[in-house]
This record gives C-alpha cells, sequence and structure tokens, in this order.
C-alpha cells in the first residue's frame, strides 16, 4: 500500500505542476521563457502517462 501512495503523491505533483506550466503559458513571457515552459510541460506529461498505468484503479481485495 504504500508503493501506491508514494505513487498517487507523484502523479498529483505531475498534475500540479503540468497546471503550473498551463497557468503561466497564459501569461507574458519572453520566447525563451515560453520554449522552456513548454518544454517542462511536455516532460510533465510525459512523467504523468508514464505513471498513470502503474496505479491500479482500485486497491486489491484483502
Amino acid at each position: 500500500m504504500m508503493m501506491i501512495d508514494h505513487q498517487l503523491a507523484r502523479l498529483r505533483a505531475h498534475h500540479r505542476n503540468i497546471q503550473r506550466y498551463r497557468n503561466l503559458l497564459q501569461t507574458s513571457l519572453t520566447e525563451l521563457e515560453r520554449e522552456f515552459i513548454e518544454k517542462r510541460l511536455t516532460e510533465e506529461q510525459s512523467n504523468l502517462e508514464g505513471l498513470a498505468p502503474l496505479i491500479p484503479l482500485r486497491p486489491a481485495a484483502r
């Protein structure tokens, strides 16, 4: 169960980062800043997509 908790915490962190980067993209940025944030957004989305299938939808019955 502890491993699932750790994975869920990572999933939430990636989701928060994605939201933060999306919000930043709505602001005035230099081209360099925009490129950096878009790169980080892509990395976070990739990490999220890689982690999500590893988390079971329902806890195993005991």
